[in-house]
């Protein structure tokens, strides 16, 4: 994929991710902000942690801003490959299975609290996420995303 199309393959998740946001909670993820690149640059340089997969049977990470990347102490061509159960250690994928259960018969959660791991093996306690379904635009579910500014390292 050219670096144009990848440009816009984020645009359009960043676009699915806002709007699914608004519509499951009724806030903005950026208040303020427009959609387009302004709201691009601000979520991906944002202080908090925002990531989202699609719904392959096992789903990959398909987005990671900035504060992601660092705390899962991955390259974005690393993050965009990964199994988003990964982000769990083994014991805790059954209870991040249940969250996303929830998740996708309520739309979403605003008090998630869970334990996950970093590439190097580093773990740490997540606080008050925030996850929600992704709705594609015909309403068609496109995936998962979480957003928290709450995490203690282990």
């Amino acid at each position: 994929m050219n670096e144009a199309a990848a440009t816009e393959r984020v645009r359009e998740q960043l676009v699915m991710l806002t709007r699914s946001f608004q519509h499951w909670t009724g806030r903005e993820l950026l208040p303020g902000v427009p959609p387009g690149p302004e709201l691009a640059a601000g979520i991906f340089a944002a202080p908090f942690v925002l990531v989202s997969h699609g719904t392959e049977a096992d789903p990959i990470l398909n987005y990671g801003n900035q504060a992601a990347l660092n705390l899962w102490e991955m390259t974005w061509e690393e993050l965009t490959r990964t199994p988003s159960r990964l982000t769990a250690e083994a014991p805790n994928r059954e209870e991040r299975a249940r969250l996303l259960a929830r998740v996708t018969c309520n739309g979403f959660i605003d008090n998630y609290s869970g334990v996950r791991i970093s590439k190097s093996g580093r773990r740490f306690r997540i606080e008050q996420a925030i996850v929600w379904n992704l709705r594609a635009e015909a309403g068609q579910p496109a995936g998962q995303a979480a957003m928290f500014d709450r995490w203690e390292f282990l």
